[in-house]
């Protein structure tokens, strides 16, 4: 009598499941395999979205991304942007050390079109001016060095003032290499006037 019953239910039993097979699954019934995590889910699903179908469309869409990143950059560095402009000129101590170099005269600015008059001035084959071209090429190069270094000084002061806790890594020297371009030359652009202080 119990052997009866056994196997008349084990016999329905196969044929509901091959009825199942063919219906949608119960969600309350196990899958086989574990639930993953959202953020493996998402990123599954944002590869999906985002691989592209062969080598040459990925390049593509490398190049684009390459270049609105680029466009960006151009546009920070031309208009001070923050959020855009390159590691090297990001972040608070670097934008004082631009404001500090852009609102005063700094020789070094002119050592550029200084060097092509003194060039110019050393071809022609006249001794006494190719002996002023020299004296100016001397007094130009301790111009810029006795400037430098009152730079120097001044900019490690204001920083250890304005930023104890900040670090200025490299700051000072950036900002000497600024002093080195030509003000409209600068990038990013200078946001401050001569003689306005930061």
């Amino acid at each position: 009598m119990f052997r009866s019953r056994s196997k008349e239910e084990k016999a329905p039993t196969g044929k509901v499941t091959a009825d199942l097979s063919k219906q949608p699954r119960d969600p309350e019934a196990p899958k086989g395999r574990p639930t993953p995590k959202r953020s493996e889910a998402q990123t599954q699903r944002r590869r999906a979205q985002s691989t592209p179908l062969d080598r040459k469309e990925a390049m593509r869409r490398q190049r684009e991304a390459r270049r609105t990143d680029l466009a960006k950059q151009r546009e920070a560095l031309a208009g001070g942007d923050e959020r855009y402009l390159p590691p090297r000129d990001k972040g608070p101590v670097r934008r004082f050390v631009r404001d500090f170099v852009d609102s005063r005269f700094c020789i070094a600015e002119f050592f550029l079109p200084l060097a092509v008059v003194i060039l110019v001035l050393s071809m022609i084959r006249i001794p006494q001016l190719q002996n002023i071209a020299m004296l100016l090429w001397l007094g130009v190069i301790v111009m810029i060095v006795i400037d430098s270094i009152g730079i120097w000084f001044r900019l490690k002061k204001q920083l250890n003032e304005r930023f104890p806790d900040e670090p200025k890594r490299g700051a000072v020297a950036y900002g000497l290499m600024r002093t080195l371009q030509i003000r409209r030359l600068r990038l990013p652009k200078p946001q401050v006037k001569r003689g306005e202080r930061p």
